[in-house]
């Protein structure tokens, strides 16, 4: 692949930028600043960020105190303590409350790998996306995650944004729009459909490119926007290819492709395979080797799609 991106960078990077815009921007967090890539936030704004230790159900607290009186917090720490530890708090002191607070869940799916089950961040889809009134963003590249910590900024109430660790080569480019509850089709095919988000989209279009030498036309679309999910581009896709096949580093468990699946059978059902973790809690390893056993790689997406084409009505493609 080409060069690779931390998007964790592009968060902080992006933050700065809107703090020096707009004064009621602070950032709250939990001893996470170096992990964040908040330690050039902090040098900039010291007054604007709350560290409130390893404490975080007190730290979304904090940030509901905060939004309460008129700051725009950006709740930064590792997702899956964040999601984890903090989830009634998420509920009743943020959604259920309406607050305009960011939720901002770094390093998430497999990327601590070497560190666990523990902290392997494998639900937090699914526990978002169950939370009423609380939009669930997982941008795929640096481009993305910029402009969508923009647009989280923007929006009037709670949003969950899933900022990954793990390097990704650029997707977008500058004149990309993000918009949220929008998917971005970024390649276009007749045969299956390939349903991503965040760190898998790369390797859905590499899988995509793989799958042109076995006759196999795949439509790739980057579902960044989890919830409100873009109903009328799943229809569309199930309708107009008859397959599609969601990856995400995540449990195949009530995240992206329970969401796709949510649709699909409402309005046009279609052959389906879901690539991520089964349901099970992942061993510790590498990211790299966990990616491999789950099949979150090209070669995984392209088998999952060939084996969902030959399920078509007439099989093949």
């Amino acid at each position: 692949m080409s060069d690779l991106y931390d998007c964790r960078v592009a968060f902080a990077d992006t933050l700065e930028e809107l703090a020096r815009r707009d004064a009621r921007i602070v950032a709250v967090v939990n001893d996470s600043v170096s992990s964040g890539k908040l330690t050039g936030f902090r040098e900039t704004f010291p007054e604007r960020l709350v560290n409130v230790g390893i404490a975080e159900q007190n730290m979304v607290g904090v940030a509901a105190g905060l939004a309460n009186g008129g700051k725009i917090p950006f709740v930064s720490s590792a997702a899956c303590f964040l999601t984890g530890r903090a989830l009634e708090q998420i509920k009743v002191d943020v959604a259920y409350t309406g607050a305009n607070i960011k939720l901002c869940g770094q390093s998430p799916g497999l990327a601590y790998g070497a560190l666990g089950a523990t902290h392997h961040s494998i639900e937090d889809l699914a526990w978002m996306r169950a939370i009423a009134d609380l939009t669930v963003i997982v941008p795929c590249d640096p481009e993305e995650t910029a402009q969508s910590v923009r647009a989280a900024a923007e929006h009037e109430g709670p949003v969950y944004l899933r900022i990954g660790r793990m390097p990704v080569p650029a997707v977008h480019g500058p004149e990309y729009r993000f918009e949220v509850g929008r998917a971005d089709c970024l390649r276009d095919g007749h045969h299956a459909t390939i349903i991503a988000c965040g760190t898998m989209v790369a390797q859905a279009l590499e899988a995509a490119r793989q799958l042109e030498h076995f006759g196999v036309d795949a439509r790739v679309i980057n579902m960044s926007t989890i919830r409100p999910i873009d109903r009328q581009v799943i229809e569309q896709a199930a309708s107009e290819t008859g397959a599609i096949v969601t990856v995400e580093e995540h449990t195949t468990y009530g995240g992206l492709g329970s969401a796709v699946a949510e649709v699909v059978v409402a309005t046009c059902p279609v052959p389906m395979r879901m690539v991520g973790v089964p349901g099970v809690f992942a061993p510790t390893g590498s990211t790299a080797w966990l990616f491999g056993r789950y099949g979150l790689t090209a070669e995984g997406i392209r088998k999952a799609a060939l084996q969902v084409v030959s399920r078509k009505r007439g099989g093949g493609a």
